[in-house]
């Protein structure tokens, strides 16, 4: 069973602003993400090529952004599940609006 996290009004903001310049998802064609709501754009329209790029080889591109920089370990975990990169939009797009109510 998955454990309840309450998520204050600060840590909703923190996942939702910009990360630091260094810490950026830089995408295979050039687009920089710098926040939730740019990769919820950005996986709404990237390439299922370049989609399936950061999915290669046993990796999660996405899902460990998430987690490591972002620090949202239940998107990193629904991202992680995404076959396609409309389910990965939805998910970050549901995600935001989570995190929204809580400002």
């Amino acid at each position: 069973m998955a454990k309840i996290v309450r998520i204050s009004k600060e840590e909703a903001t923190k996942r939702l602003n910009d990360v630091p310049d260094a810490k950026r998802f830089w995408c295979h064609d050039g687009r920089i993400v710098r926040n939730l709501g740019e990769l919820e754009r950005g996986l709404n329209d990237i390439s299922d090529e370049t989609f399936h790029y950061h999915l290669g080889e046993g990796r999660n591109d996405f899902s460990n952004w998430v987690r490591d920089v972002v620090g949202d370990d239940k998107l990193a975990r629904d991202l992680a599940g995404s076959k396609s990169r409309i389910q990965a939009g939805k998910a970050v797009a549901e995600r935001i609006s989570f995190l929204g109510s809580k400002l």
